[in-house]
């Protein structure tokens, strides 16, 4: 039996443990990849935290994406071959998780690295780029079935629609940012600290407003853009701070869109506020999962769209636990955590 170094979670709150485990072979549709560069996201954090309901058992390996070398492929698997760099989001078993140096991938959920992107740049893109994809143009009642930008009318169509994404600088709100523009969206209006503007406005935020004014004057600094009603707003951090700043904002008849738990307190019966799923494992989001990627291996080629800003953290899988508590304790802005497996000592 061939082994390798995984990142093992022995139970709900508990500290994460290196040590050896199988390496798995892919069966009828999958790949396994060897991991070159793993990425870091709060719900790692919250998983070890609190636990989680796609977390069956334990001990068990998380992580939720990566990128790296297609070293097997399965049966069925056409698109796909031996050597091929992909990144991808890992469906959430310990064969499947990103905190080893080998992982199993569903192929479907797999894309295809373009040259012009490195490693650790790719690990930084699907499970922060996926929510709003499927927030937007997911079927109801995954998401609201705008047409998307890379179909035939979807690209540029909701030109004269306003959108507010609050907090524009976090991994998230960076491609809300991109996708809303793609999409049309005018004016895009984002929260964020000051000296991000010129990176949130090289995205597509056509304006860029302090994260630290009160509801009032957001509300004020808006009217001032725009005399259209905001009808949607997408709240890449979902703080309950930003959710009832959100709620505030959007007119009556409105949607609100969160990454977490909804915990709006003085809630309007005509606003609605739904938490986005942004996984493409669920069974209602594959095809749209499966139809975007070959797109987004595309955009990130032509520059359509630019991935995070990353930082190495050092000491291969020993560098999780560091790194997911910087997460915790709000200690990154602007760029994703990555790790590299093979460093493990």
């Amino acid at each position: 039996m061939s082994t390798q170094q995984a990142l093992w979670l022995p139970g709900i709150g508990q500290e994460f443990v290196v040590g050896i485990k199988e390496i798995d072979a892919p069966g009828s549709g999958e790949l396994r990849v060897r991991i070159i560069s793993s990425g870091l996201n709060p719900l790692d954090w919250k998983i070890q935290e609190r636990g989680f309901i796609f977390v069956k058992s334990y001990p068990a390996v998380i992580g939720e994406e990566a990128a790296g070398i297609v070293e097997a492929v399965g049966e069925g698997v056409t698109d796909f071959k031996e050597g091929d760099r992909v990144f991808f989001q890992a469906k959430l078993e310990s064969k499947f998780s990103t905190f080893q140096q080998y992982c199993i991938v569903i192929a479907g959920s797999a894309a295809k690295i373009p040259d012009n992107i490195s490693f650790d740049q790719a690990a930084s893109v699907q499970v922060a780029l996926i929510p709003f994809v499927v927030a937007l143009y997911a079927q109801r009642p995954e998401g609201l079935a705008y047409l998307a930008p890379w179909l035939e009318g979807g690209n540029g169509k909701y030109a004269g629609q306003p959108i507010l994404i609050m907090g524009g600088t976090s991994t998230v709100g960076q491609y809300a940012i991109q996708l809303a523009r793609l999409s049309g969206f005018s004016p895009i209006i984002t929260t964020a600290s000051s000296h991000n503007t010129k990176l949130l406005s090289s995205l597509g935020a056509t304006h860029v407003l302090s994260r630290k004014l009160s509801t009032t004057s957001l509300k004020d600094a808006i009217a001032n853009i725009t005399s259209t009603p905001i009808m949607l707003a997408f709240d890449a951090v979902s703080l309950p701070d930003t959710q009832q700043t959100a709620h505030d904002i959007v007119a009556t008849g409105g949607m609100i869109i969160t990454v977490t738990t909804p915990r709006v307190e003085n809630k309007h019966e005509d606003k609605v506020v739904q938490q986005v799923f942004g996984f493409f494992h669920l069974p209602p989001n594959r095809e749209l999962g499966k139809s975007f990627m070959p797109v987004l291996t595309q955009w990130l080629a032509d520059g359509i769209i630019k991935p995070n800003a990353v930082e190495v953290v050092p000491g291969g899988l020993n560098g999780v636990s560091s790194g997911l508590q910087r997460l915790k304790d709000n200690l990154v802005s602007g760029k994703k955590l990555v790790v590299h497996p093979w460093q493990t000592a």
